[in-house]
């Protein structure tokens, strides 16, 4: 499993990193989750400046994408140039988003009517753009799901993993990353917020 993992100019770096970080605990079983950007470096919205792994283009030809949010989604958003560098199917990839992440999805039309989850920030923006978003910190519909507030990249990586391995993946890429003492709780969490949304038998080839 082959993972873009978007990150724009001025990303928030819990999208990005813990998301990666949680789903390269899959790296034995083949997976990899890459810093996928437009430019060769990119500075987060708290200065911390990354060397991408994969052009924006590698999102058209990954397993699955992962769109983190930031401090210029609004920008990105009304950039047709850089939206048409986006290229994404549902049909064959699993295709998530955190936050103002949420805002490119529903331009790129791979939201529409259906309930979405972002951030309180970004909420009146998804909104403006046709979207019905729910209190809620994950949704998924089919192949795609939205995420709402930073922390909540674990119940995307969570999804992912289950949905591209299994259940037990899931549950022990979380355990990894859990805090000592907390491990069956976290897990325990993670894995209620994404079972309404793991289809019996639903998983997809790694």
């Amino acid at each position: 499993m082959q993972i873009a993992v978007l990150t724009f100019e001025g990303f928030n770096e819990l999208d990005s990193f813990v998301a990666a970080a949680i789903l390269n605990r899959m790296k034995a079983k083949g997976w990899a989750a890459h810093i996928t950007s437009p430019s060769e470096r990119v500075t987060s919205m708290n200065g911390v400046t990354v060397e991408r792994q994969r052009p924006l283009e590698f999102a058209a030809e990954a397993d699955a994408v992962l769109i983190g949010s930031g401090i210029r989604t609004r920008e990105i958003a009304a950039d047709a140039a850089m939206l048409a560098r986006i290229r994404l199917d549902p049909a064959r990839q699993l295709i998530g988003a955190q936050c103002s992440g949420t805002l490119l999805l529903a331009k790129l039309g791979l939201i529409g009517d259906l309930p979405a989850c972002t951030d309180l920030t970004t909420k009146p923006w998804v909104i403006d753009a046709g979207v019905q978003v729910i209190d809620a910190p994950f949704v998924a519909h089919g192949n795609v799901a939205t995420a709402g507030g930073c922390l909540a990249s674990q119940y995307l990586a969570t999804w992912m993993i289950a949905r591209g391995a299994s259940v037990r993946d899931a549950e022990d890429a979380m355990h990894y990353v859990a805090p000592v003492g907390e491990k069956a709780r976290t897990v325990a969490q993670a894995m209620a917020v994404v079972a309404p949304f793991l289809d019996a038998g639903a998983s997809i080839a790694a």
